[in-house]
């Protein structure tokens, strides 16, 4: 795809802040055609040094984006968002675990998680009992997860062990492993899970960047790594 609203940011920005493979790219694709309202409260949950929450908040018309991460710092990120044109009143920079949201109840009409999930959505109860209490009946859930395109837990390709160990790829599965995740839930149903485009592209963007993490990551990706690796996009609504 042409990631025309990605385009409009400045690259040099980007690969400053962000933690992984090009977020906004991602984040794109998985809001194409989606169907939260335009004025709606949204919580970027996991949402790192705040680029994602930038997107959210200039290109959807959204009212208000709530900025939600344990390991990012707050008011670097509220300088951000002034430097970007946003004021307190579009989006707020939280810290919080995602397992220990102090929000309202029915809070937010919709939540949108890129590359972030599979730290915490794992558990099967997770999205009912940590997450789901805050989103409004009838609201979406819009989530991007680093996957395989098979398990392969047990017989790692020699390209994936260049970069990580079997205990950081565990955070990593395939299709039928977030679908069965996710079809546990009670309060939500499945809208779609599906392989997304933009693999390759968004690592070897993230590859590009010039820090000690993006370097790791090189060594397996440049080995083809990539021949094992997708993005998987799951959309839920809220019963």
């Amino acid at each position: 795809m042409e990631y025309e609203k990605t385009k409009k940011y400045n690259i040099n920005i980007i690969n400053q802040k962000i933690m992984g493979p090009n977020p906004l790219k991602l984040e794109e694709e998985l809001m194409q055609d989606n169907k939260i309202k335009k004025g709606s409260i949204v919580m970027d949950l996991g949402s790192g040094q705040g680029i994602t929450s930038i997107f959210l908040a200039k290109e959807y018309g959204f009212k208000k984006v709530y900025a939600v991460d344990l390991w990012s710092n707050p008011e670097e990120n509220r300088e951000l968002f002034t430097q970007m044109g946003l004021t307190d009143k579009q989006i707020v920079p939280v810290k919080a675990d995602a397992t220990d949201l102090k929000f309202e109840k029915e809070f937010f009409d919709a939540v949108v998680s890129t590359d972030s999930y599979n730290y915490f959505g794992r558990d099967e109860k997770y999205l009912d009992e940590k997450l789901l209490p805050f989103v409004k009946n009838g609201g979406y859930i819009y989530i991007v997860v680093p996957g395989m395109k098979k398990d392969c837990h047990s017989d790692i390709p020699k390209e994936l062990l260049l970069s990580w160990t079997p205990e950081q790829l565990d955070y990593i599965h395939d299709i039928e492993y977030w679908r069965n995740i996710v079809s546990k839930s009670k309060n939500s149903e499945i809208i779609s899970i599906y392989e997304m485009e933009s693999n390759e592209e968004c690592w070897n963007d993230w590859i590009q960047c010039d820090n000690e993490y993006s370097r790791s990551d090189r060594k397996a990706i440049e080995a083809g790594a990539c021949q094992y690796l997708n993005f998987i996009a799951i959309v839920l609504k809220k019963k």
